[in-house]
């Protein structure tokens, strides 16, 4: 830390000795400057030794308090009062000023001359500089020896947080701790957020709890791949904001490195699953086999992701120890799976599931799989089986936009004219067919009589032009009065 007031003091060749304000006597010196004007205000920065012999303070009691209230807010670390030349000793109104506002005045005797006390100040600065210098030439060496390590990320956090004296936390691009307390994390989340929709290297500085918390974006270009937190109850010095960059920086390396890992991983994934799909799973089984352990045994299941959950399903299914293999494929997430039952404890996600099957029919399990998540897109439902899916029938098996686009064309003309309240043509042809072409029993479910609802559907042939005896027709028809909403 820098020279105090109180450090000066202790110097017995300056000779230095109280007149008022001890009570401030710990602040920090940054700098000693002298002047002699009436208003020095406008030379001054704030935390400096102002020393004076009196010549601007002024004679009268009124001068010189308003020459220590001038001084006082301009935030001078104190006044030091030379004696022996405009003034025997130190001036009692400006002394009972300055000590109403806590200001420290110092009495410089006549035979220590100014400069030997500006010389004592630049010397601790110097010294605090060359010690900031060294303790930051440490800390980057330990820092980078630990991220050379087998456990970088871990050994450079650790080595941050005794360097700092801090707490630090290592999240990833979602926030989830992966190294330091997690009990720090939760309150980290807005601001995580925040820094998210930035570009690193972007930070953020700010008080909670007690502590004073710097969060750093780490990543490379505009995506973020983690986040690095350090709180303390004081916040860091220049030197230790350096100190942290480095740390963000070798981090960054790190997940950047791992990054082009997971990516070449994940191209070889799905060069291996189209093998598989392809009927190659035999050489596409014994290359998975070698690299990450064996992949579930049939039978097995094909499933299809799809959301904005995706890496948070594969993170739970890997915690939790499932047998999987898993693959991007033409925007989707393929898992193989030995048992399904995990898969309800997604979230964010959309998920179709296949029949069990073995390696040699896996191309119809994923057809079979991305079948029923587009029914979950569809329904909005987080997990669809396609033997439910089956058994709910074809129209569950057809693009919802594209089956409502047959049913309005097909029904076109009749729409068209219930549209101008003639009659109610697509209500009646819906309880005729339902009624497997009975009028009675049709009729009465619409209220009318049986000669007024052949009159309808009579009226329906002639608008589709074509005959409903056509068993073709009428089940066209059935399928696109249950696609039409």
């Amino acid at each position: 830390m820098t020279t105090t007031l109180a450090a000066l003091l202790r110097r017995p060749e300056l000779g230095l000795v109280v007149r008022a304000g001890a009570r401030g006597l710990d602040r920090p010196v940054h700098w000693v400057h002298t002047s002699e004007l009436i208003d020095p205000v406008d030379f001054l920065e704030g935390g400096e030794l102002l020393l004076t012999t009196g010549i601007g303070a002024g004679r009268t009691r009124s001068a010189q308090v308003e020459y220590v209230r001038r001084l006082h807010a301009a935030g001078v670390a104190g006044l030091g009062v030379g004696t022996g030349l405009t003034w025997s000793r130190v001036p009692a109104a400006l002394a009972t000023e300055a000590e109403d506002l806590g200001l420290p005045v110092l009495e410089v005797p006549r035979e220590v001359p100014f400069i030997a006390i500006s010389k004592a100040v630049a010397a601790a600065v110097a010294a605090e500089q060359y010690a900031e210098v060294t303790r930051a030439y440490q800390a980057q060496r330990a820092l980078t020896s630990a991220a050379v390590r087998t456990d970088g990320a871990n050994a450079v956090v650790r080595q941050l947080a005794r360097r700092l004296s801090a707490w630090v936390l290592l999240l990833d691009h979602r926030g989830a701790v992966r190294t330091g307390r997690a009990e720090h994390a939760e309150a980290l989340r807005p601001e995580l957020a925040r820094l998210r929709a930035a570009a690193p290297p972007s930070s953020s500085t700010f008080s909670l709890g007690g502590n004073e918390i710097t969060v750093q974006a780490l990543g490379a270009g505009r995506r973020v791949r983690g986040f690095l937190a350090v709180g303390r109850q004081h916040r860091l010095s220049p030197t230790e904001q350096h100190v942290l960059t480095t740390a963000a920086a070798l981090l960054t390396v790190g997940f950047e490195r791992s990054n082009a890992l997971d990516a070449a991983q994940r191209t070889l994934r799905t060069g291996l699953l189209r093998l598989a799909l392809g009927g190659q799973h035999e050489l596409a089984l014994s290359v998975a086999g070698e690299l990450w352990g064996d992949p579930p045994a049939a039978p097995l299941h094909v499933a299809v992701l799809g959301g904005t959950g995706r890496g948070a399903a594969i993170d739970l299914l890997e915690d939790r120890g499932d047998a999987l293999f898993h693959a991007d494929l033409d925007g989707e997430l393929v898992l193989l799976l030995a048992e399904v039952t995990p898969l309800a404890e997604l979230r964010e996600v959309h998920v179709g599931v296949s029949e069990p099957t073995d390696y040699a029919d896996l191309g119809r399990a994923h057809e079979q799989a991305r079948r029923a998540l587009g029914a979950a897109r569809r329904s909005g439902a987080a997990l669809v089986h396609f033997a439910e899916l089956a058994a709910g029938g074809v129209l569950h098996l057809v693009d919802e936009s594209a089956a409502r686009a047959f049913a309005e064309s097909l029904l076109a003309p009749l729409l068209a004219h219930d549209a101008t309240g003639r009659g109610e043509l697509v209500t009646s042809l819906r309880a005729w067919l339902g009624q497997h072409g009975q009028w009675d029993p049709a009729a009465a479910r619409l209220g009318v009589h049986r000669h007024t609802l052949r009159h309808r559907i009579g009226r329906v042939e002639q608008l589709l032009g074509r005959s409903l005896d056509s068993a073709d027709l009428r089940a066209e028809l059935w399928l696109a009065l249950r696609a039409l909403p």
